[in-house]
């Protein structure tokens, strides 16, 4: 019997594994191909708020950034690399979101490094940007130390069942509490007011001859070189492809083409080796912001709460819950900005009673299910 079974091994799973890890708990992590094998294992994984006017994913990523910033400079120093991290706009559009970022943000900002200033394409000159301390994650490694300390099972989880007060997979393993960090793939709980979109990913490792000082971001991102003159591109953002839905297989070399020229609008990179391609599926909301807590039972509640199912503002705490059952998922592209800032969030709520908001509590898409299909 374990405490806590987490599903899904991506930087979700690993930074709650983290969390109970450290408070003593034991912890058994579910997956199918191993720690950051999907989405998180092709991020870019970089350390970055949001360079918006306003809204509440932008004031959730200022305090998810400089929580993270801290989290991995004081728990994982070998696998977060501090660089500068140049922002540049695509567009005029964006020049003007920057202008009005750089006008309101409390964040320290400072001017792009003489030397990536002349390897900036003549187009990249012209637009706006931010400049400030921001830092990469070395994926695949931060996801593997997180996790040290859980039983990792390296198989698909196809039952779940909840057995007097606790929780069965697979007929085999039990634990008391459940999280699902599974991001776009099988949830293993139906429920029909959880959708995700599943966008999919491709980033390339290159060798180049041009030394690259910052994190550059504008049409994809390029990481700082290490000291092998080697950098990451990425990563791509595809809606349309689904590796569990489309039939035909990914492109990769179309997808390479289309990361380098992407990356060559912004930088001027030369004598460019491809290394390595990785390749993954990330998780959106609807609504953009993450989802984070527990699951409502929809039958149930719809039976229980009929009458209040269609009020303006609903009491999220008259639904009926999954006992012990909880999610973390729809970050998107800020998996590694969000992870530990909302393992800390769930964590203290399951061990500690802390309360979610309810703007990142799953309950809020039933509520807008429940409207439209009671």
């Amino acid at each position: 019997m374990y405490d806590i079974a987490i599903i899904g091994a991506g930087i979700n799973g690993c930074s709650v594994a983290y969390e109970f890890i450290k408070e003593g708990k034991s912890v058994i992590l579910f997956d199918k191909e191993g720690i950051a094998s999907g989405g998180s294992g092709a991020a870019g994984a970089f350390i970055s708020p949001k360079f918006s006017k306003a809204g509440e994913l932008k004031e959730m990523l200022h305090d998810a950034f400089i929580y993270s910033y801290d989290f991995y400079d004081k728990n994982f120093p070998l696998n977060f690399k501090k660089a500068q991290l140049v922002h540049l706009a695509k567009d005029e559009a964006d020049d003007e979101a920057l202008r009005i970022y750089k006008q309101n943000t409390q964040l320290n900002l400072q001017n792009i490094p003489a030397d990536l200033q002349q390897q900036l394409s003549a187009e990249a000159k012209k637009r706006e940007n931010v400049c400030l301390n921001a830092g990469v994650v070395d994926a695949q490694r931060v996801c593997n130390d997180m996790s040290c300390g859980a039983k990792l099972v390296k198989e698909k989880v196809d039952t779940l069942i909840f057995n007097d007060d606790f929780w069965v997979m697979n007929e085999t393993y039990s634990a008391k509490n459940v999280v699902l960090a599974t991001g776009a793939y099988d949830m293993v709980v139906k429920e029909p007011y959880i959708k995700l979109r599943g966008v999919w990913g491709h980033r390339i490792d290159i060798k180049t001859t041009t030394q690259n000082p910052c994190s550059v971001h504008q049409y994809v991102s390029i990481s700082p070189s290490n000291n092998k003159g080697e950098l990451a591109i990425g990563a791509t953002h595809n809606v349309h492809y689904h590796p569990e839905k489309n039939q035909e297989s990914y492109d990769v070399e179309q997808g390479r083409a289309e990361l380098l020229e992407k990356a060559a609008r912004t930088m001027n990179l030369e004598n460019i080796e491809v290394i390595k391609d990785y390749t993954g599926l990330r998780s959106g909301s609807f609504d953009y912001l993450p989802m984070v807590g527990s699951l409502v039972l929809s039958q149930e509640t719809v039976l229980t709460c009929k009458a209040s199912l269609h009020v303006k503002k609903p009491d999220y705490s008259e639904y009926v819950y999954y006992p012990n059952l909880y999610m973390i998922n729809g970050s998107g592209g800020y998996g590694f900005v969000l992870a530990p800032y909302l393992a800390k969030i769930l964590t203290e709520h399951i061990l500690h009673g802390k309360k979610i908001s309810e703007r990142i509590s799953p309950a809020r898409f039933f509520a807008r299910w429940a409207k439209k299909n009671s």
